[in-house]
């Protein structure tokens, strides 16, 4: 009795060295298969892949292997802060979804937490978090973070970081120092990581916002509910253990960090001031081409370059429709009429010209009857 060969036997071979090269797409085999000669189905090849799996390599970690066995590291108190960023989307009132950068930083020591939302994650909302973070925390002697590039740009010869250069001069102004962790190895900052996930799992789920002052003052009552729960595995309250033992150093002076809460935006040709990604009006009184913005609570303030005086205050919304102010184009209220730049050098002269009179129009000119017959 012949033994029936099964329409796939022949490329076998084929389709098992695609599998240990990790190729899994039936229809990425089948295109290979048929340039051989295979002229059966896809549903053949998917059928040959379920039962051969185990030739499929397994996937590969982001993380290195840590051993059988590690030791978890520990801090001393008021030693060390963790910093990262996180990504989530917010609903507003009128449940309109907003992308959000969240900046969280959290005592490596007790556990204590701090959490701000800012509309992007440009280093400039970096330095405003940290400072704000400082101010509820302290000052540590250093932070432990990512890579990002607008901590350091790249490293040396010998592996030592270079420094993004706004970045070193705010820690020597500031007075703490930055480690940086391990590229692709979240276990070195573990507890910032499990911050991020447990605000996107517990704090922002079935939430509504009206504006990002709204949520970020919901995010710090949120933070001071969690810092006065007893955790079990530190065996400690961390808004206690954070204060009564850790040797905090406070902010300096404020000549200091005004200029990073208060960034530089250029005014634009309109009348515009850009800051965080929407645009809001500057009066034309002021000549100046450069401003400081800075947004306290429902208020977003514009400054003069020296931070002296408060130009002009808007209110904080969700919304990028530009926010126009009083006297952003003139002194009145009424639009002033706009002029040509350049000097006028042409003329037009008009001559008043007599219209010549056409003949041929005579013939239908008649003579009245009564005139005619009082001539007779």
């Amino acid at each position: 009795m012949e033994t029936r060969v099964s329409i796939i036997q022949p490329f076998e071979n084929v389709l098992k060295e695609l599998l240990k090269k990790g190729v899994i797409n039936s229809q990425v085999c089948y295109d290979i298969i048929k340039e051989k000669g295979y002229k059966g189905s896809v549903s053949s090849i998917k059928r040959f892949i379920t039962s051969n799996k185990d030739l499929v390599p397994a996937k590969r970690f982001i993380v290195a292997p840590q051993g059988v066995r590690c030791r978890r590291w520990t801090s001393d108190p008021g030693d060390c802060y963790e910093m990262d960023w996180g990504f989530v989307t917010v609903v507003d009132e009128e449940s309109i979804e907003w992308r959000a950068a969240c900046f969280a930083m959290i005592c490596h020591h007790c556990g204590l937490r701090y959490v701000e939302f800012f509309p992007n994650a440009k280093q400039e909302n970096l330095l405003i978090g940290i400072i704000h973070a400082f101010g509820v925390m302290g000052v540590p002697r250093y932070v432990l973070t990512d890579n990002m590039k607008s901590v350091v740009i790249d490293r040396n010869a010998f592996g030592e970081p270079i420094w993004n250069i706004n970045y070193s001069q705010f820690m020597e102004d500031i007075g703490f120092k930055t480690k940086l962790c391990k590229p692709c190895h979240p276990f070195t900052k573990g507890q910032v990581e499990r911050l991020v996930r447990f605000v996107k799992e517990n704090f922002l789920v079935g939430r509504v916002f009206l504006n990002v002052t709204d949520l970020n003052n919901k995010a710090l009552k949120w933070c001071d509910e969690k810092n006065a729960l007893y955790h079990k595995e530190l065996n400690l309250i961390p808004i206690k253990e954070h204060f009564l033992e850790a040797p905090l150093k406070k902010l300096p002076d404020p000549s200091f960090y005004i200029p990073y809460l208060c960034p530089e935006r250029a005014v634009s040709f309109d009348g515009y001031i850009d800051y965080e990604g929407r645009r809001f009006g500057g009066p034309c009184s002021y000549l100046n081409k450069k401003v400081r913005v800075s947004r306290k609570d429902e208020k977003l303030l514009i400054y003069d370059l020296q931070c002296s005086e408060v130009l002009v205050t808007h209110q904080v919304t969700w919304s990028k429709k530009p926010t126009q102010c009083e006297g952003q184009w003139s002194f009145t209220a009424q639009e002033p009429e706009e002029f040509p730049t350049a000097p006028i050098k042409t003329k037009v002269t008009v001559l008043a010209e007599k219209a010549e009179e056409d003949d041929s129009f005579n013939r239908f000119l008649f003579e009245d009857t009564e005139d005619v017959n009082n001539a007779n």
